[in-house]
């Protein structure tokens, strides 16, 4: 196996390409550019499982630690308790796993308590996701270099009071704090502590929250619970008495600073969550999630900073496994953000998410676009589960180009053990695999069919493809060799009209 090549995951929990949008326009506008936009390659990401259409967020991490598609209730076991078999035929191990016992630096990261999914399926397996204190257990056991996240609760036992001031959960008596201390981990709890840590530590655990880093409830509840500040803005990231966790960019930042891992010959794999950026969605709190995706965005302009300038033998990967809230930007005009109308020939009405909850006050872009102005708009919501269909994942660094423009879910596995470990595994059974390559052109210029399928999405041709061929079938537009996000603006307003998109495509330009 070739051991020098690195990867770094992030994995922007719940998010699609309008929950950037919304993050775009919020913080620099319809003419600025997120560092996800900033990514050189993207795929339509396809997130089933093996029994229902629409992933979980421990059924989805399943598939990306182990390249298979699991059961929706998984958390690293089958449906009667039993490890699964990865792709590359590890039973009960996961890519992670693998990079460890190939002496690969290795860390996981999350807003969120150390045991969400996202990352804690990577390093540990239990029958129920519920399981936080056996599945925190398993982490600080995996023999990870850094183990950075909330959940302080879930290291201690009953009876003891943390650094947050709150009282552990577990009742097996066991101090995991203490147990890794004795392992040689030197342990973190501030901003403060984590930017001043030797550059030799070896073995790093990052404890920023007695729960979560972030307040994960509506507008209105956080309000109700005092989480306003002196100006009246709401406050989404940290509590009483830990006013200022650090951010998942930080963290990264403080775990990419490591020696062990920015000079480690064999290498580095690092996972890491944003996941706020979900549960935000999950309570259709629009402006909790466009701070959280806008968090996850600045972890990957550090990522996206250390290929440049410290390693460029590293694969940046980001995908999320769904989209939480079906969330939709719309242009509105007054001085709060409205209704819209849903579900013809019926007569309801439900309210956009503004700055501050329903039918508040309009948010505005953040930076004016190339004529001066700015916009006002509004948030929709689909509901508050997740859904399936207009997933975006992107890459940059290593192996960018090999990201394929359809992306089943397994291939985030296979492109990391491609890069990881230098080794190509075929899809899972029944998996398409690539995309056919049209005959080479023998011009530089030639014919072009412009198809305009108006009004659809990514969710559009998901709905289609569950319809017409299923969940492992693939539509022509599937087929298609190269994707991209389309940023529709126009010269006086966000979303584009029928008429005002095809003066774009016909001129080149944008117009009223």
């Amino acid at each position: 196996m070739s051991k020098g090549n690195s990867v770094i995951f992030i994995h922007p929990d719940g998010t699609s390409p309008s929950h950037y949008s919304a993050a775009r326009l919020a913080s620099v506008g319809t003419d600025g550019r997120l560092n996800w936009d900033e990514m050189t390659d993207a795929g339509v990401y396809l997130g089933h499982l093996d029994d229902q259409i629409v992933a979980t967020s421990n059924g989805g991490a399943v598939v990306h630690a182990y390249g298979i598609k699991p059961y929706a209730g998984s958390y690293g076991l089958d449906e009667e308790g039993n490890p699964y078999t990865s792709l590359s035929g590890e039973e009960g191990t996961t890519i992670m796993q693998e990079a460890i016992a190939e002496g690969k630096a290795t860390a996981v990261i999350n807003s969120g308590f150390i045991a969400e999914p996202g990352t804690g399926v990577f390093l540990a397996a239990a029958e129920d996701r519920g399981d936080v204190a056996e599945i925190t257990a398993e982490i600080v056991e995996s023999g990870a270099n850094a183990i950075l996240g909330g959940g302080e609760i879930h290291y201690l036992p009953v009876g003891t009071v943390g650094r947050f001031g709150e009282e552990g959960i577990r009742e097996d008596g066991r101090n995991l704090i203490e147990e890794a201390e004795t392992m040689g981990y030197t342990v973190v709890y501030t901003l403060e502590e984590l930017q001043n840590l030797p550059a030799d530590t070896e073995k790093l655990l990052g404890i920023f929250a007695a729960e979560d880093t972030y307040n994960d409830i509506p507008e209105d509840a956080l309000r109700e619970e005092g989480f306003v500040d002196e100006d009246g803005n709401l406050i989404y990231y940290g509590q009483p008495g830990n006013e200022n966790p650090p951010t998942v960019a930080q963290m990264l930042e403080a775990t990419l600073g490591l020696e062990i891992f920015s000079d480690n010959e064999n290498g580095m794999f690092v996972v890491m969550e944003e996941e706020a950026s979900d549960n935000f969605g999950n309570n259709d709190n629009a402006g909790g999630t466009i701070e959280a995706t806008l968090r996850a965005d600045e972890a990957i302009g550090v990522a996206q900073d250390y290929i440049d300038n410290v390693n460029p033998d590293t694969l940046l990967i980001t995908a999320a496994d769904s989209g939480a809230g079906g969330l939709e930007v719309d242009d509105v005009e007054g001085e709060t953000v409205g209704t819209t109308g849903v579900q013809p020939p019926f007569d309801t009405e439900i309210p956009y998410d503004g700055q501050t909850g329903s039918n508040t006050e309009p948010f505005v872009t953040g930076a004016p676009d190339a004529n001066g102005d700015t916009f006002e708009f509004g948030v929709g919501w689909a509901g508050v589960s997740d859904f399936a269909g207009s997933i975006v994942s992107k890459t940059y660094g290593l192996n960018a180009e090999e990201l394929p423009a359809t992306v089943d879910n397994t291939d985030i596995y296979r492109l990391m053990y491609q890069t990881l470990f230098d080794e190509e595994l075929a899809p899972p059974e029944g998996i398409p695999d690539g995309i056919e390559e049209p005959p080479e052109a023998t011009e530089d210029t030639g014919n072009v069919i412009f198809i305009h399928p108006d009004g659809t999405s990514p969710s559009h041709y998901g709905a289609a493809r569950f319809a017409s061929v299923g969940t492992d079938g693939r539509l022509n537009w599937d087929k298609m060799t190269d994707a991209g996000v389309y940023l529709e603006h126009l010269d006086d307003q966000i979303v584009a009209t029928s008429n005002g998109g095809a003066v774009v495509h016909a001129y080149g330009i944008k117009p009223y």
